[in-house]
């Protein structure tokens, strides 16, 4: 049985691999990509990979995700969005990026699966 992440986190490992890749990924892509973990998930686990609300017949699969992105429009996205955070004791609000979720193995293998897709169809498109 796999885990529930935020969206958000799952969000953040796919632009640092896809980054890393050198791939082009903007706010329309990234729900592509949730909508295909979503799908490969449900399939596997048979419950949905994320804590937020997912929407099917709307231009975003997970609102939150689509208005953290939107300030980019079609351009590339290099960096994962930002939360605040509040360490426990102290008076200081920090700015991060969100944090890379914990996959287990089988749940890499699926969020790579749908990587490796968006990645083909990138290609398929360019060709």
């Amino acid at each position: 049985m796999g885990n529930i992440y935020s969206a958000q986190n799952i969000v953040s490992y796919l632009i640092y691999e896809l980054n890393e890749g050198h791939v082009f990924v903007n706010n329309k892509s990234i729900q592509h990509l949730l909508t295909s973990v979503e799908r490969k998930w449900q399939e596997v686990f048979g419950h949905t990979a994320f804590q937020e609300h997912v929407f099917t017949e709307k231009d975003f699969t997970v609102k939150e995700v689509f208005e953290a992105y939107e300030q980019y429009g079609v351009s590339h996205i290099s960096l994962p969005a930002t939360e605040f955070y509040l360490k426990y004791g102290t008076f200081q609000l920090v700015e991060r990026t969100y944090a890379i979720p914990n996959f287990t193995e089988e749940e890499i293998c699926l969020v790579q699966q749908a990587l490796a897709q968006y990645r083909y169809q990138l290609l398929s498109k360019a060709s």
